[in-house]
């Protein structure tokens, strides 16, 4: 009798697609708000629903407000998820993302990192997050104790001043940094093996979750859809995964229309239950690819995207108003 209640058990678990436990944070000390947010994320795709979510890379106004008159023109919707980068204007992002919580959105935060030995008080997106960083220099950087070791720790130290100013306000975060780690365009990215990007990834939440003890993140590994272009080439996703236990949801990013449903299962493959999601898009899909691919928890279109030469209005107000997607809704009405 036992064995036959333990086959059901695992029957149920398969059929659901995840263990009876994968909802917990790999966080031990995971905040309350990060829990109820990932159960939130489970139980969303468990009744077959996405989340919609918006990059805001430019939050200069009148460019912060573009997309979203543009969606809500469209569709009568405003994007559920907030997104925001902390490699630029950090303190205006963590007062927006905090004003944004308030009002009932989900708050998800990425970081263009520059290198460790850029000194800068601004980040140079294409001198320095997609710089040169040599061989000798990552081997320098994942010695415990060396220079480069040491930048890199006070870099991570100062972007988690930041961050533990929205722990203090009890908001929880998606945090995704080091996205697009198996592209070759990051200075961290293309990293194989065990000394390769994983180790660093297991660097990084060491430091914010045992040093700073960031416990209001869930850590999001977020990669590039496999692709193979000159100099823009994406490669298999399992190369750089640190493994289940540093990560909540495996995420990926979709650019040029490239939606591809083995790149959703074989993610959802990686992920062994866990939580997947659309951490970029560009082009947004049709309602058929994303009833086909209905493992992924949001999505997030990007800075710009939302013009026509991209998403026409009709896509917009089709995916938008949409029964499997889940939109904003203001705090005091939910």
């Amino acid at each position: 009798m036992k064995r036959l209640f333990l086959f059901a058990f695992l029957l149920l678990e398969s059929i659901a697609g995840w263990s009876a436990h994968a909802d917990n944070p790999v966080n031990p000390s995971a905040t309350p708000e990060a829990r109820a947010l990932l159960k939130r994320l489970y139980n969303s795709v468990a009744n077959g629903k996405i989340l919609s979510g918006l990059h805001h890379n430019r939050i200069t106004l009148p460019s912060y407000w573009e997309d979203l008159d543009r969606i809500e023109t469209a569709s009568g919707q405003q994007p559920l998820i907030w997104g925001g980068d902390l490699a630029w204007d950090a303190d205006k992002v963590i007062e927006i993302a905090t004003r944004e919580y308030k009002q009932g959105h989900i708050v998800t935060l990425m970081w263009h990192v520059n290198r460790p030995f850029d000194r800068t008080s601004r980040v140079y997106f294409r001198e320095q997050t997609r710089g040169e960083f040599t061989d000798s220099q990552w081997e320098e950087l994942l010695t415990e104790g060396s220079r480069m070791n040491k930048m890199w720790q006070q870099q991570v130290d100062s972007i988690a001043v930041y961050l533990k100013v929205l722990k203090e306000r009890n908001i929880p975060v998606l945090w995704r940094p080091y996205h697009e780690m198996n592209g070759e365009w990051f200075w961290w990215g293309n990293r194989r093996g065990k000394d390769g990007f994983a180790k660093l990834w297991k660097m990084l939440y060491n430091r914010m979750v045992n040093i700073h003890h960031l416990d209001n993140l869930l850590w999001v590994w977020n990669a590039n859809a496999p692709r193979e272009a000159p100099g823009d080439t994406a490669m298999a996703y399992n190369l750089y995964f640190p493994g289940k236990e540093y990560v909540d949801v495996l995420a990926t990013d979709i650019y040029h229309g490239d939606w591809r449903l083995e790149h959703h299962n074989q993610l959802v493959e990686l992920a062994g239950g866990k939580i997947v999601a659309i951490g970029e898009v560009g082009d947004l899909p049709g309602l058929g690819v994303l009833k086909k691919m209905n493992k992924f928890a949001w999505f997030m279109l990007w800075t710009g995207f939302s013009a026509n030469t991209h998403n026409t209005s009709g896509r917009l107000k089709e995916i938008f108003t949409s029964e499997q997607v889940v939109n904003f809704t203001p705090i005091n009405k939910q």
